[in-house]
């Protein structure tokens, strides 16, 4: 790794381990990312060329369902954990063009995310991010900024785009989401958008989506192709909307938007989102 990249990162950041942010953002053309997250975001696209658009079709599906639960479901704040590096459309720029004043907290751990974060939001009085892992639930609900911010006797936005299959079945990611969702006031939505492994249904994508598991698992430590009965328990306890569990570019489309070609990623990201009674 050229020693100059390492002397103009932040401070608080090793540039040779990669990041889930940070591969994130090259995936998408950002420029927030070093050699060894450009390494896995390489390996991750000689599998599947079209990640790009997978990763795309997470954006909009996170502007689609944060303009309904604004819109049309009248919610008014918004819990966003793993936000990930700020891009265009944020999830405070979505709400609150479609109602000025909502509030959201962002939940990252990333020091280049929460860097970032600070400085977009530093003269936001109704935005916040706050450093936490998704892991511990508890220090993210009990965070005085969470507080200041999030009134848990009325309905919330909880929001988690891509962070569950970040957590190994032995970090009970279910057990993790049910104590994010406890708390919530009834008339909360949740949302989630999850890796999928399509199994038996396209037995050929499910294949690929084994190979992307084993790359990220090797140069991330993390990453899981789940079934998509697994994604639907985290649903459990809730009402699902229509259409219901969906790849990413089905879940309501706006009606001038065109559905992307099917490619490999299609059908390896799902996401749904479901109302707390």
């Amino acid at each position: 790794m050229p020693e100059s990249e390492q002397e103009s990162a932040p401070r608080g950041i090793d540039t040779s381990k990669p990041s889930v942010a940070r591969v994130y953002d090259y995936i998408l053309g950002g420029k927030d990312n070093y050699a060894s997250d450009r390494h896995v975001a390489a390996a991750m696209l000689e599998i599947a060329p079209d990640a790009p658009q997978a990763a795309a079709s997470n954006r909009h599906f996170l502007r689609r369902t944060v303009r309904h639960l604004a819109g049309e479901v009248g919610i008014r704040q918004f819990l966003d954990i793993g936000s990930g590096l700020p891009t265009q459309g944020n999830v405070h720029e979505v709400a609150q063009s479609v109602a000025p004043g909502a509030h959201v907290v962002y939940v990252d751990n990333d020091p280049i995310v929460l860097a970032h974060g600070r400085a977009l939001l530093a003269v936001d009085e109704t935005t916040t991010i706050i450093e936490a892992d998704a892991r511990e639930p508890e220090r993210i609900l009990d965070d005085p900024r969470t507080r200041d911010l999030i009134d848990f006797t009325r309905p919330v936005g909880l929001l988690l785009f891509g962070i569950l299959h970040h957590m190994s079945d032995a970090e009970d990611p279910a057990g993790i989401a049910a104590r994010l969702i406890r708390p919530l006031a009834p008339g909360s939505h949740v949302v989630i958008s999850h890796f999928q492994n399509p199994g038996q249904a396209h037995p050929e994508v499910a294949e690929q989506a084994v190979s992307a598991e084993r790359v990220f698992n090797e140069h991330l430590g993390t990453g899981r192709w789940r079934t998509r009965e697994e994604i639907l328990a985290f649903f459990d306890g809730l009402e699902l909307l229509e259409p219901g569990l969906v790849p990413l570019p089905e879940w309501r489309p706006e009606p001038d938007e065109e559905l992307p070609e099917l490619g490999i990623t299609y059908h390896t990201f799902a996401g749904g989102v479901a109302r707390k009674p």
